[in-house]
């Protein structure tokens, strides 16, 4: 949603790098295409004119006029107004002291509650509560009926009396589902409201009596993320006329500009406590300003995607694999199958690439990449047999046009896969014997791991580039490239073999467009970031 937003204030940010000293004209200019980018982006005009002001103030005041680097100090100026922008710290949620706790979803139709209403509850679930729905949206077709399928498919109970359509008391129907939850002993009870096409007080009047009836302990004000300026102005009358505590973003992975997640906190001065990120029940997360802040300025969600990596990972397999690499036991197929799915497992492979620091610079290229490159390379090796997985050196010519067949794919992408395969076998014994010799996981033969001296040796010869053969010197000059590239890519990413591996199936040489990552140092990102690629411990 934010990457057009993104683009251009990064842009208007690196017009300032070089400068050892930014004057008046060079501060106005930068401030000047901010403004243009926030009121394109449908961010509120009085937020804007209050956002570009003090980012004016404290660009030209001595913090940065004192400053070592000017430029990074007004980057530093323009995250930190826009992490004010987006509510500051990160929102506290209201629990019961005496449970159940109850959350009352308010909104327009269209905006997403229902689904939204499934997602809260799946997230709930998974923080350890049990929650129940409560369907009081009885005026919109289909919509209990539409609650009760959602529930199912986050394993949540919902209360749903009445058939909807029309038909029965939503006041009644929200008051005996908090008594039946009460009775049931589920800690959180999410009560689905009706919403209209457009605000009227008829809908106004329905919400305000389902809250003095079950008097929530948040009252959520869901906003479609894709209704730009409008958003700001419906969320005041709902403040006005229902009262919120908090705010619940819906289709922020949607195509628009984005302004209204960087108005409503602005015009009605209250947090933004969730944000919906896709389709999926479980695309679905807590809203962290700092965080959303980073992912505009292009510097990534590393947070974020550490915690999606502890979610999706099993934490035994992980130990079984390193004490597997430990005893000096091969790396085979199976290893790289059972890494692969672990990867899926965590989502979209563009969101969890596009979190990493930088990657602005790839968002074609990301865009343009096929996911469905997974689960053909699942399907490549799930085609061997038992014997080829332990032991791919039986892949002859004849059982490599077997697995083509098998698998719906060409000669070629099995070849492709088997060459990224033999790369990541070579560095995860670099990174067994780096183990083995009490260094780091991930990074073998590093100076002051704890390897020797030979074993330090043997690491620093590796890889060697082929001396080009071609007579012809603009053709040895390329071969030669290509062979330093070969090596570079054997040593690439750290823990994580599909790194190196199933990602070459749509990287340069492959079919989806996607940037080459396995030249991508994981010894660069921060300590936290470099868990993920089994960096660190």
């Amino acid at each position: 949603m934010f990457n057009n937003l993104s683009d251009r204030i990064t842009a208007s940010l690196k017009g300032l790098r070089g400068h050892g000293r930014l004057t008046e004209a060079d501060v106005d200019k930068t401030i000047r295409e901010i403004r243009r980018a926030l009121l394109d982006a449908d961010v509120a005009v009085s937020v804007v004119r209050e956002f570009t002001g003090r980012v004016r103030e404290r660009a030209l005041g001595e913090e940065v006029s004192k400053a070592l680097n000017p430029a990074q100090q007004v980057v530093k100026i323009v995250h930190s107004e826009l992490v004010e922008v987006l509510g500051g710290a990160t929102g506290e949620f209201t629990w019961a002291k005496h449970p159940p706790t109850v959350i009352m979803l308010a909104g327009l139709q269209g905006a997403g509650k229902t689904t939204l209403a499934g997602k809260l509850a799946k997230w709930m679930k998974g923080q350890g509560h049990t929650p129940m729905l409560v369907a009081a949206d009885l005026q919109r077709p289909n919509a209990v009926n539409q609650l009760q399928i959602v529930g199912e498919r986050a394993g949540v109970p919902v209360f749903a009396p009445e058939p909807g359509n029309g038909v029965g008391n939503p006041v009644l129907v929200a008051m005996n589902g908090v008594s039946t939850a009460q009775f049931q002993q589920h800690d959180v009870v999410i009560v689905d409201t009706a919403g209209r096409l457009g605000i009227d007080e008829e809908m106004m009047q329905q919400a305000r009596e389902i809250r003095d009836a079950v008097n929530p302990h948040e009252t959520l004000f869901v906003v479609d993320a894709m209704i730009g300026q409008d958003a700001a102005r419906v969320a005041e009358a709902f403040r006005d006329g229902v009262g919120f505590t908090g705010v619940v973003l819906s289709k922020l992975d949607g195509d628009a500009r984005g302004g209204a997640a960087l108005s409503i906190t602005g015009v009605t001065e209250r947090p933004i406590l969730f944000a919906s990120t896709g389709e999926s029940l479980d695309d679905f997360e807590r809203f962290h300003p700092d965080r959303m802040a980073n992912r505009i300025l292009d510097m990534g969600d590393v947070l974020t995607l550490i915690e999606q990596a502890e979610k999706a990972f099993d934490q035994k397999e992980a130990e079984k694999a390193a004490q597997k690499l430990a005893s000096g036991e091969d790396f085979t197929l199976d290893d790289f199958l059972a890494q692969m799915q672990q990867l899926k497992n965590m989502g979209s492979i563009k969101k969890m690439l596009g979190m990493l620091p930088n990657m602005g610079q790839y968002r074609e290229q990301l865009e343009n990449f096929d996911e469905s490159e997974l689960g053909r390379v699942e399907a490549i090796i799930r085609s061997m047999t038992p014997a080829e997985r332990q032991d791919p050196k039986l892949l002859n010519g004849s059982r490599r046009n077997r697995i083509a067949k098998g698998s719906g794919t060409t000669v070629q992408q099995v070849n492709q896969l088997m060459e990224r395969f033999k790369q990541a076998q070579t560095m995860m014994r670099q990174m067994g014997r780096g183990m083995a010799g009490g260094g780091m996981p991930g990074m073998p033969g590093g100076p002051g791991m704890g390897m020797g001296k030979k074993s330090r040796g043997k690491a620093q010869q590796q890889p060697r580039t082929k001396k080009a053969k071609s007579k012809n010197p603009a053709k040895a000059a390329r071969e030669q490239a290509e062979a330093a590239k070969r090596a570079a890519e054997g040593g690439g990413t750290g823990g994580s073999a599909f790194g190196a591996g199933a990602a070459g199936q749509g990287g340069a040489g492959g079919q989806g467009g996607m940037p080459d990552l396995s030249d991508f140092d994981p010894s660069q990102l921060p300590p936290d970031m470099q868990k993920l690629f089994g960096q660190g411990r």
